[in-house]
């Protein structure tokens, strides 16, 4: 079972799969806005749409924190420009 937590004070979100890390999005806080920087899932665990709910848990957290989201990390970068 696949569980994410934003973790605000760390600039990221995880994935874990029971009490294993296998993926993380990390971004820079730079006054009002947010850039996802990396993303990365454990190559095992790619494509069953992990990265893509890692961008969008930062994304929800982004518009809860009333912050505006960029990203350089090119994955990222794709995921929101298809929203």
């Amino acid at each position: 079972m696949f569980q994410i937590k934003f973790l605000k004070e760390e600039n990221r979100a995880v994935v874990y799969n029971n009490e294993n890390e296998i993926g993380t999005c990390l971004f820079k806080e730079q006054e009002d806005t947010w850039n996802i920087i990396h993303t990365v899932v454990k190559s095992e665990y790619q494509g069953q749409g992990i990265a893509r709910n890692l961008v969008n848990c930062v994304q929800e957290n982004a518009l809860k924190y009333k912050k505006k989201l960029i990203a350089t990390c090119s994955y990222a970068k794709k995921v929101l420009e298809l929203k």
